[in-house]
């Protein structure tokens, strides 16, 4: 499937006007969070979408949302053929189009289980098979399928007998039970050396052209994102402020915060990092209805920045950036 055929088709799931507030007390004075601001996306059949930021920049909150993890404080969810969910309640027939790959392989399994327990049960819940036997012939077999070999072996294995990657290849076995459509890949390989980071992207990659799963990979690390994802949303403060195909975003970044993101990557130019600096002045906005969270950092930002968060400006048809200068500044 060519990108532009990918940009133009239907999309698998769309998300429309996601927020999520949070109320922190300190002392008598109550404070609101905003986790999440008014973040739409769509995402295509066998497409890799990436969401990337620092941490605390909302990522893992998006995936929770449309998880049904944790209530949206506002917006909605539509699946494809199975119309819209908001709050948290997700049905039967949601849990088997979309599935979530959490970051930590280790906490995201029960430790009293074995690591084919929950393949089976998935299994035997959504009725995919017809008995205990079958469930386990086929949990052998999805274990084999991302490379954990025997399968018999690791099926019958706990969490704590296995390494970091073997079991987060356990987790991918366990979102494939059902046949999702969507993965949401949650920093699937931050938590795992480095030797064997590249071997779970390219399993993953693998299946989707397989398979043909769509992903929500959500990442902090643009390396990645730039071999792994077909396109790029750059996330900061709850908000997304850049979103374009990945070899446009890559070469043409028009929000301060993605050159910044850009200039922090191992390997990137000396005239990418002059002049941008990353982490040190920026304070994140928190108030709902407060300016751009990349002001406070911006070498470029003026008054109305800080105050009233910047509209959409479209940089072509498919690259769009949330900035009064609307890429225009040193590009």
């Amino acid at each position: 499937m060519s990108a532009l055929h990918n940009q133009v088709s239907p999309p698998v799931m769309s998300v429309r006007g996601l927020s999520k507030t949070y109320l922190s007390r300190v002392g008598f004075r109550t404070q609101k969070i905003r986790a999440v601001h008014d973040l739409s996306l769509d995402l295509r059949g066998g497409e890799v979408l990436a969401l990337v930021g620092e941490s605390g920049s909302g990522k893992s909150s998006t995936a929770r949302l449309i998880m049904g993890l944790e209530a949206p404080t506002e917006g909605e969810i539509q699946l494809a053929e199975l119309g819209i969910y908001s709050g948290r309640k997700r049905d039967a027939a949601f849990r088997a189009r979309v599935q979530m790959i959490f970051q930590d392989p280790f906490g995201s399994f029960n430790p009293v289980h074995t690591l084919g327990y929950p393949i089976e049960r998935a299994l035997l819940r959504h009725k995919l098979v017809n008995s205990r036997v079958e469930s386990r012939a086929r949990g052998i077999a999805l274990l084999e399928s991302v490379g954990l070999i025997p399968g018999l072996e690791f099926f019958a294995k706990y969490p704590h007998q296995a390494s970091g990657g073997q079991r987060q290849r356990a987790a991918i076995a366990r979102a494939l039970a059902v046949s999702p459509k969507i993965i949401l890949a949650d920093e699937p390989t931050s938590m795992l050396d480095v030797s064997v980071r590249m071997d779970i992207l390219e399993l993953l990659q693998t299946l989707k052209q397989r398979q043909g799963i769509s992903y929500l990979y959500i990442t902090h690390d643009l390396a990645s994102a730039r071999v792994f994802a077909d396109r790029v949303m750059v996330m900061i403060g709850g908000m997304v402020v850049e979103a374009g195909p990945t070899s446009e975003l890559m070469e043409r970044p028009a929000h301060p915060y993605t050159r910044a993101l850009l200039a922090a990557m191992p390997g990137a130019s000396k005239q990418r990092r002059s002049g941008v600096e990353t982490g040190q002045r920026r304070r994140h906005a928190s108030a709902p209805g407060s300016g751009c969270p990349f002001a406070a950092g911006c070498d470029d930002a003026i008054s109305r920045c800080q105050s009233k968060i910047p509209g959409l400006y479209q940089i072509d048809a498919f690259h769009t950036v949330r900035c009064y200068f609307g890429g225009r500044i040193r590009n």
